[in-house]
């Protein structure tokens, strides 16, 4: 691309976007070139910020035409670069933080419709004030967009009894790769008149067209949550009780979180005022939550009584049920603490990976000792969400190691990590997608017939590879 087709596409999208809808120095795009943790960096012709729906259309239409390639962007919370561009400063990304606005909100329907711009601490707060719930729940939620958590199917706290965000999504509209716009944002419970195309575009990544907009369904505000932490012995103790208060309670419990002695050291080494204490000085704790529609007391007494139960028969070691919403959210502000409290440790080799919770314990017990034959001083820091099958299984450097000595070691630790995970059944990645950094993944565990089937669908939805390329599928 020489310089005068560059300033002919920059001009077509200012006349389309507005001036304040483009950044085009190094300077203004700098901050929409990098992910959180500094791994994926990218290079961009121009980042451009359309106001509406028929802006994007445009943008992608135009874009189509001449063979430029764009790269969706939500709030750049993502953990894999699924939302950066390459470096060849030939792409462009397409960022909606623009498109924010609350656009319907139902309260008889118990649905909101937002443009994918809107950052789920809006969408919450804007069920809230209708008496609502939006329950997807994650530590990110001032930084990112609904679009993003769409594109990447997020998952959070709440999945063990809401699911992830495809199952709270209802409609969606999407702007194609050749610049049409898909609209689907009737709300419908039911609808069984052919292909349910929304699903094509949720967990995605942007590489079969942007979403602009999306209906999602809101749920009665708990009238009461129960909050406590429970150490146990190993990650086995932790499925009995998870099956104790599955069957006791059955959808009140809302959450379900595993933790380790090590992720709540680091919590309680880099952030001290939070109450990071280990009951028991137990190897492992649990944070769960439970909900219900009821404001009296029973929910609180009966989790009492279970966690009562559950100790007299040596299941549980210790338990502290928090006494209020704010002990509850000091509890809450621990877990959310970890990922951070890793990061700020030093560096770290890190695995979003699901498996079917009978086999989670089996996984954990054989892993830990095979690390350490293998890795001497490495330091797992494993957390997650136990309820639903994810775990979020971390390598810390050993400690006084030297950084990239253990950076090194990366490609053998994920190949003894991800082996045995899909050996039993799971997956690689359980919610944080695939991106650019789990491309190789896709090739070495996914089997031919369904890459075929996955190039299939992108050919036929984006067969001049415009969206996000580079992302998701590996290399033919």
């Amino acid at each position: 691309m020489n310089p005068q087709q560059a300033a002919a596409h920059l001009a077509f999208f200012r006349t389309v976007c507005g001036a304040r809808g483009v950044r085009s120095t190094p300077q203004d795009q700098a901050s929409y070139l990098e992910e959180p943790r500094g791994r994926f960096t990218g290079a961009a012709l121009a980042v451009v910020l359309p106001g509406s729906t028929a802006e994007v259309a445009a943008v992608v239409q135009y874009a189509q035409t001449h063979g430029i390639a764009i790269v969706p962007q939500g709030g750049q919370t993502g953990l894999c670069g699924g939302a950066l561009p390459d470096g060849s400063g030939r792409q462009i990304v397409l960022n909606l933080k623009r498109m924010r606005r609350v656009l319907a909100l139902d309260p008889v329907e118990a649905t909101v419709t937002v443009e994918a711009g809107c950052r789920l601490a809006e969408v919450q707060a804007a069920a809230d004030a209708a008496g609502l719930w939006f329950p997807l729940s994650l530590a990110s939620a001032g930084e990112c967009q609904i679009g993003g958590n769409l594109a990447t199917n997020a998952g959070g706290h709440n999945v063990l009894r809401y699911g992830n965000v495809r199952e709270l999504c209802l409609g969606l509209e999407v702007v194609l790769a050749d610049g049409r716009i898909w609209s689907d944002l009737k709300g419908l419970r039911k609808d069984n008149s052919g292909y349910d195309l929304k699903q094509l575009f949720i967990g995605a990544e942007g590489t079969l067209g942007v979403i602009t907009a999306a209906i999602l369904r809101l749920v009665p505000h708990p009238a009461q949550q129960v909050t406590a932490q429970v150490a146990v012995s190993d990650p086995a103790a932790a499925l009995r009780l998870l099956g104790r208060l599955s069957g006791a309670v059955g959808e009140a419990l809302t959450a379900f979180e595993l933790m380790s002695a090590f992720s709540l050291e680091l919590v309680a080494r880099h952030f001290p005022d939070l109450p990071a204490r280990q009951l028991e000085t137990s190897p492992w704790s649990v944070l769960l939550e439970l909900s219900g529609a009821s404001s009296d007391a029973g929910l609180s007494d009966r989790l009492s009584q279970i966690l009562d139960a559950a100790l007299r028969a040596g299941e549980i070691r210790d338990a502290v049920v928090a006494r209020n919403a704010s002990q509850g959210a000091r509890l809450w502000a621990v877990r959310n603490a970890i990922p951070d409290a890793q990061r700020r440790e030093g560096p770290s080799i890190k695995h979003d990976i699901a498996l079917p919770r009978a086999r989670m314990a089996a996984f954990i017990g054989e892993m830990l000792p095979l690390l350490e034959s293998r890795f001497p001083g490495v330091r797992p820091c494993v957390f997650g969400h136990l309820g639903d099958g994810n775990l979020h299984f971390n390598l810390s450097l050993p400690q006084g190691g030297d950084a990239q000595a253990f950076l090194d070691q990366r490609d053998a630790l994920e190949r003894l990590v991800h082996d045995r995970v899909v050996a039993l059944g799971g997956s690689f990645s359980a919610e944080h997608g695939i991106g650019q950094l789990k491309r190789g993944e896709m090739a070495r565990y996914k089997d031919a017939v369904t890459l075929d089937l996955m190039r299939t669908l992108k050919r036929a939805l984006d067969p001049h590879d415009v969206m996000n390329p580079g992302k998701v599928l590996p290399d033919p």
